[in-house]
């Protein structure tokens, strides 16, 4: 069974339909949309500010999703969108991730930057603190730049795909 835990007074909100894998770690302030997954070892943590997830996400194996304090002189909240993948051991700091995205395994995104809707994030990536990236955008390297736009058909084969491929692996565990 998932490690589920209360932490300052803040349980987490857990989405219908939503399949946590038995080493994930779910703390505090985090809310989960619906048909979601969070698998093996991955942690969200919102300990010190809010982590918020929409409805048919999943954050894949040794993902970590974290924040700033809201009392520090930056803080930050995880808010990501519907429709998104997050990678094998990537790392979610504090950033805001729209809707349809892809981060890469192993991509880090630091506090207060956005990806922008239907953006990917290639495996390996550091997006700095307080970027923005632009909608529909491969980016790559470190520091992350953007490398190319991708068209509407690009997105759907590999993004929305990822996100309904986990709901289909999601499937076989419950």
């Amino acid at each position: 069974m998932a490690i589920i835990k209360s932490v300052r007074g803040k349980d987490p909100v857990i989405g219908e339909g939503t399949f946590l894998a038995e080493n994930s770690t779910i703390i505090g302030d985090v809310t989960i949309g619906r048909d979601c997954s969070i698998w093996y070892g991955a942690v969200l943590r919102g300990d010190v500010n809010t982590i918020t997830i929409g409805d048919r996400t999943n954050i894949q194996d040794g993902a970590v999703i974290h924040t700033l304090f809201d009392g520090s002189k930056n803080p930050s909240q995880t808010h990501i969108g519907n429709d998104v993948s997050v990678g094998h051991n990537a790392v979610i700091h504090g950033a805001i991730i729209e809707d349809r995205c892809l981060i890469g395994m192993g991509a880090v995104v630091l506090d207060n930057a956005v990806v922008s809707s239907g953006c990917i994030v290639a495996a390996g990536a550091l997006v700095l603190s307080g970027a923005k990236l632009e909608p529909n955008s491969i980016y790559a390297g470190v520091p992350a730049k953007k490398v190319k736009e991708i068209s509407a058909e690009q997105s759907r084969e590999i993004v929305e795909r990822t996100a309904r491929d986990y709901m289909l692996y999601a499937s076989w565990y419950k």
